[in-house]
């Protein structure tokens, strides 16, 4: 049975939701999301929280309940505040900066990455070495943050690339002699 799906989700002061059908809408500050969940939950708003149930019992209804109530509840959190991934560049010439909507890396190659940064999200570059992507959606924020990083992952010897804030990168001895 799911932990997760149990537990309802609280509506905090300035957002409100609606449901019609199996859409749910969420409204607050930073903006307005929807979603459309499977017809294996059924959802109920009620006393400012949103509770997530199992049609059946049925294993993939199982696994949506779960899902479903994480999503709410991240469309919840992103109507209120934002969600923030924070990416260090570590390298010698390694930089970073943005130019409009398009983010310009110095990652080694012989060129230079341009990597357009997409609608609802913002990414900002406080120093040359650090970015930082906000956005009300998680997956997209989430997914931003792994396309940058992507283009120079960290590597084992030196530590070399883009990293999360605050992963350790586990560093190999190299060759003896």
């Amino acid at each position: 049975m799911s932990r997760i799906g149990k537990k309802p989700v609280d509506l905090p002061d300035g957002v409100s939701a609606s449901l019609s059908g199996q859409i749910i809408e969420v409204k607050g500050p930073k903006g307005t999301k929807t979603f459309t969940a499977t017809d294996d939950v059924t959802i109920t708003i009620a006393d400012g929280q949103i509770a997530v149930t199992p049609r059946g019992k049925s294993k993939r209804a199982r696994q949506q309940w779960g899902m479903t109530r994480t999503v709410i509840a991240n469309m919840v959190h992103g109507a209120k505040d934002v969600f923030k991934k924070e990416l260090e560049i570590r390298g010698v010439g390694y930089r970073a900066a943005i130019q409009g909507n398009v983010l310009k890396l110095n990652l080694g190659y012989s060129h230079d990455v341009d990597f357009t940064i997409p609608d609802g999200v913002t990414v900002t570059a406080p120093k040359q070495t650090e970015l930082v992507v906000e956005g009300t959606d998680k997956q997209l924020v989430g997914q931003v943050a792994a396309n940058i990083r992507d283009w120079r992952r960290p590597e084992p010897y030196k530590g070399k690339g883009i990293r999360y804030k605050d992963e350790y990168i586990f560093q190999k001895e190299g060759k003896k002699k």
